[in-house]
């Protein structure tokens, strides 16, 4: 597909003079232009020659957009050149219409691909209609979208008791949600304050807020903002023999991954959860899965915990990212242990449940929740897997493990990724790494066998590329 040509223009137009600089430039001016440059500049047009996505140079429009808008942006984040314009299913155009297979789906969000149809009808069609009315008043779509993800996550083996939602904006919020909602049930089972911890684990990711953060015990994500909140307590992921000790008589909650996304795509074993789940209820805690980044038809089941003894399944769990496929929306579905709790005032969120965001909901619930997508993702997962095995073998010493199910997956490597990761983008790979060392593979749902093998061939000519 090539590049709308309106979002060309506009592109073009947004870069301002120095795109238009470069664009007025006449051939007898740019021959000038080329012969002077000095060696190490040549050597660059040559690689980039060579290449067929290179990271834009300094006088490309996509160097001229960044210049313009950079010094108005907290810099909180570290981009890579390309300036992204359109998506179409597995594939992102930028700004100078170069085309890159997408094997992150925006950190796991775009579940059925970029610019579904009917995603993008339904969002013209409610943006004519109504957006936004508050909480102070019904709409049909928020209880409708509550509905669904109950039935559904009853009808396809998630958490058998799920009894009422909470619709809020993100992941974070959701998590947040979910431990005032723990703190909630542990101040009721005891009034004098004595069941206030959280417990959370090593390698998790809850957050960026305060409260999902302070469950994040990593120093890197919390210390700039150090102290954290009171009452978080860390525990060791995958550790049998030490649940007893992390969760006590004094533990309102205990958040855990299922699989851990950030933290490198770590499984937690059945038989961890399963003994997680006892000790929350020997000593009252409220059991919390985060299902942000791993639910909602991604490891090959509807919801991570799928499948898992009714014993090990949850009070609470938290989703986000799929569940708008681009648009921000998060839920916490919650049983009536905690619902019967939970009181009017006690929590609220002034655009969480609108009928923009709870309608797209409530069409992504329907679409993950069909039993053959979910069968085709651990499909893919076990196609990825064996490409995998091929290139551990071709580039012995360099992958260590594979890990995840489905289409979460972890490359594990015995070195630092970043450099692959580079020459996949200027292959036309888009990846992302995870943990330590780890290279994450979250693509769309929906990325076709063909799509797989070609982004594995890419990455292959990038791994090859970074060797001595």
């Amino acid at each position: 597909m090539a590049l709308n040509l309106s979002l060309r223009r506009q592109a073009r137009a947004l870069a301002g003079s120095t795109w238009a600089a470069s664009a007025a430039r006449g051939p007898s001016q740019r021959r000038r232009f080329a012969s002077n440059l000095a060696a190490g500049a040549q050597q660059t047009i040559q690689r980039d020659a060579a290449l067929p996505n290179p990271d834009p140079r300094d006088d490309s429009p996509s160097a001229a957009l960044i210049a313009e808008h950079s010094p108005y942006m907290v810099a909180t984040y570290a981009r890579p050149p390309p300036v992204f314009v359109q998506g179409e299913g597995s594939w992102l155009w930028d700004v100078e219409n170069r085309r890159f297979l997408d094997f992150t789906a925006g950190i796991a969000v775009t579940a059925l691909g970029h610019c579904d149809a009917e995603f993008a009808r339904i969002v013209a069609d409610q943006a004519a209609t109504l957006v936004h009315a508050s909480n102070l008043y019904y709409n049909p779509w928020t209880g409708a979208l509550s509905k669904l993800l109950v039935e559904k996550t009853r009808e396809l083996g998630g958490m058998h008791d799920a009894d009422a939602v909470f619709v809020c904006n993100s992941g974070s919020e959701a998590n947040e949600a979910a431990i005032k909602f723990a703190r909630k049930v542990g101040k009721v089972l005891d009034p004098s304050g004595g069941k206030t911890d959280v417990v959370s684990f090593d390698g998790a990711f809850h957050g960026r807020t305060m409260g999902a953060l302070s469950a994040t015990h990593n120093p890197k994500y919390q210390k700039p903002f150090s102290p954290m909140v009171s009452g978080f307590r860390l525990g060791r992921y995958n550790d049998v023999a030490a649940i007893n000790d992390a969760v006590t008589e004094s533990t309102c909650g205990v958040i855990v991954e299922p699989i851990q996304g950030e933290g490198g795509v770590r499984a937690a074993t059945p038989e961890f959860l399963v003994a997680l789940a006892r000790r929350c209820r020997e000593v009252g805690a409220v059991l919390i899965y985060d299902e942000i980044q791993c639910g909602l038809a991604r490891t090959g089941h509807f919801w991570a915990h799928s499948g898992l003894p009714r014993e090990a399944h949850p009070d609470i769990f938290t989703s986000a990212k799929a569940l708008g496929n681009g648009f921000p929306i998060g839920a916490v579905v919650v049983n009536a242990h905690v619902s019967d709790k939970i009181k009017v005032g006690d929590h609220g969120t002034t655009f969480g449940g609108n009928p923009m965001a709870c309608r797209l909901g409530h069409y992504m619930v329907g679409r993950l929740a069909d039993p053959q997508l979910a069968r085709d993702v651990a499909t893919k997962g076990d196609l990825f897997r064996s490409r995998f095995a091929a290139l551990s073998d071709r580039f012995p010493g360099l992958v260590s493990e594979v890990r995840g199910r489905g289409l979460i997956l972890g490359l594990q490597l015995t070195e630092d990724p970043a450099p692959i990761v580079k020459a996949a983008r200027e292959r036309g790979l888009l990846v992302i790494t995870a943990g330590t060392n780890t290279l994450r593979f979250v693509p769309s749902l929906l990325v076709s066998e063909d799509e797989i093998n070609q982004g594995v061939d890419i990455l292959e000519e990038a791994i090859a590329a970074t060797r001595p």
